[in-house]
């Protein structure tokens, strides 16, 4: 049987560009990958796959919540390469387990673990408890020189965990930070939103 594989990590980690990194070398051997990416980020363009570092690839196939995989579309398919995987749907997850069972072809998996409240996200969640291999893309933090295990949320400049679970951004918005940093932006934008409501008292 193929395995699963789960490759986490905070927001600029480099999971995109390990993601092309692992289809080109693929392709320099000969052998089709298949590239699967969720229909709602279109942050680079519809069917794009983009890394922070500016390198692109065409989504072979957008999948949506209730998509049903035809698995017949990959033959003589060596690997499946998903991107952003935490927006997919646990139903979606459950299919590409199936295909390494039955159709033998390894997939890889890149997305977040957590969102930025720190909770998992329920794609993420399905990926811990089915995939055969985890592994984590580690990063450092964007504010010290820990290594980053959260995701911090910006709006205008001030750290949140207010707003959707699924609101798409980059660098303008989400910065990978350790548990140190994450939790004092957090409360200090606590303390600067109770001073602002006295103020306006």
């Amino acid at each position: 049987m193929a395995k699963l594989y789960f490759r986490y990590g905070t927001v600029g980690s480099a999971k995109t560009l390990n993601l092309l990194a692992v289809a080109h070398n693929y392709r320099q051997q000969g052998k089709k990958v298949c590239l699967l990416k969720p229909k709602l980020d279109t942050r680079f363009g519809k069917d794009t796959i983009k890394s922070r570092a500016g390198l692109y690839a065409k989504a072979d196939m957008l999948l949506e919540e209730k998509t049903i995989i035809d698995f017949k579309q990959f033959k003589d398919i060596s690997c499946i390469l998903v991107d952003e995987a935490q927006f997919l749907s646990v139903g979606i997850i459950n299919q590409l387990r199936q295909i390494t069972v039955k159709l033998k072809i390894p997939v890889i998996c890149y997305g977040l673990r957590t969102d930025f409240r720190s909770n998992l996200f329920e794609a993420s969640k399905r990926l811990i408890e089915l995939s055969d291999t985890i592994e984590e893309i580690k990063c450092t933090c964007n504010f010290c020189n820990k290594k980053s295990i959260m995701n911090l949320k910006h709006v205008d400049g001030v750290a949140t965990v207010e707003g959707p679970t699924i609101q798409l951004g980059a660098e303008e918005m989400y910065f990978p930070a350790c548990f140190s940093c994450y939790a004092s932006q957090i409360e200090s934008a606590k303390n600067h939103k109770k001073k602002l409501s006295e103020i306006k008292k």
